[in-house]
């Protein structure tokens, strides 16, 4: 049974073997998943559709086209588990032994008398001109082996650490051409501002055991910054609006990219029409996305769309950044880590924990006045959540 690089998607004509996950001529179990396949957008998983053995075609690192066989799945007679041995192979087993076993009398006389000669011309006193004893090859054969060792020393010190080659993956190669596309191709500019998470942080402190219980996810800080970017971008469609050709396309829904990091790079999956997601419907969609993302199963669609990105750097101890643009969406909001910083209330100097935010923008699309507009909308939502939660 023929093994092909399966199709991921319309626009995806090839991939990479990532890695075998089972080895050659190794039995595997149906349903059991044999490599990974690196696109450039995604990395995902082949299974294997019956029991057999495994034999390996292509190896890890190989591009190959979608429809190309990479391996073959020998099958096995149905209900049978792996056969014995057959006689021949038995028979052939037991010669080799038996011939090992039972050394020849005509082998052992000529090693014999040859270790007699040697240890007598070891023994004598003296000996032809030219010949050297067993003592003093061992000893030339010693020093060479050393000579060897001490000249690879010393080449290696002459060359100094040698560089790490790795090819680029192509999901690699896909993030380096689209960031490099967002730099170049877009007016990019980025808005700070400050916000007090003293509100969100309390909520979360009074309400998350319960809401967890209630719901089976935590009550992250995710939640509240989607449902404000959603407010936000009810009342400025321009920061969720894009560029196609001479025209400006408004989105009819709010798919909103939250920016997760795994092993092969960051990945922006897709959370569909989040106007109409409740704060658990929310928490668990950010779960169950970001669980597939970091463990490869993230497919096309998962990834495919978006108006508008949050990405939280935060999370690394980032404290301010100016994050790029995800064309080609015209805006992305940055969050950061949260400290405690003194600020003034009412005249008085209080220590409540900030984060700082920071919001990218192509001004081809956005002017500066709906940027800044846009991030206080953000801020006030944060810092009183019960206008949205209550609509007013």
């Amino acid at each position: 049974m023929d093994i092909k690089m399966p199709s991921v998607g319309e626009s995806i004509e090839s991939g990479l073997i990532g890695k075998w996950l089972k080895k050659e001529g190794e039995r595997v179990q149906s349903g059991d998943a044999l490599c990974e396949i690196e696109t450039e957008k995604i990395t995902t998983e082949i299974y294997a559709e019956k029991e057999g053995i495994l034999h390996i075609l292509v190896k890890e690192g190989s591009e190959v086209k979608v429809g190309q066989t990479i391996a073959q799945l020998e099958e096995l007679p149905s209900g049978k588990m792996e056969q014995e041995p057959s006689a021949s192979i038995k028979e052939e087993e037991e010669k080799e032994e038996k011939t090992v076993l039972e050394p020849q009398k005509e082998l052992i006389e000529p090693v014999k008398k040859e270790e007699e000669e040697e240890k007598a011309s070891v023994e004598a006193p003296l000996r032809r001109p030219g010949r050297i004893t067993k003592e003093e090859a061992l000893q030339l054969m010693e020093e060479e082996k050393e000579e060897k060792e001490e000249a690879k020393e010393v080449e290696a010190f002459a060359l100094g650490p040698q560089e790490k080659r790795k090819p680029l993956s192509p999901i690699r190669k896909k993030i380096a051409q689209r960031l490099l596309e967002a730099h170049i191709g877009t007016a990019h500019l980025t808005t700070f501002n400050e916000v007090d998470m003293s509100t969100v942080l309390e909520l979360r402190k009074n309400y998350g055991k319960r809401f967890e219980e209630k719901y089976g996810v935590k009550l992250g800080l995710m939640s509240f910054f989607v449902r404000a970017v959603v407010e936000a971008l009810k009342k400025i469609p321009e920061v969720g609006a894009r560029i196609e050709e001479d025209e400006l396309v408004y989105p009819s829904t709010l798919d909103l990219g939250i920016a997760v990091a795994t092993e092969k790079g960051l990945i922006v999956p897709v959370i569909r029409s989040a106007e109409n997601l409740s704060f658990a419907q929310i928490e668990k969609t950010i779960q169950e996305l970001a669980i597939k993302a970091r463990g490869g199963k993230i497919t096309l669609e998962d990834i495919e769309g978006g108006v508008f990105t949050i990405t939280n750097g935060g999370v690394f101890g980032s404290m301010l950044s100016t994050p790029i643009l995800n064309p080609p969406q015209s805006g992305i909001l940055g969050m950061h880590a949260i400290k405690e910083r003194p600020v003034a209330i009412n005249g008085k100097v209080e220590i409540r924990p900030v984060m700082y935010l920071a919001l990218t923008y192509d001004h081809r699309v956005i002017d500066g006045k709906e940027a800044v507009s846009f991030l206080v909308l953000v801020k006030e939502f944060i810092e009183q959540p019960a206008s949205v939660l209550l609509e007013v």
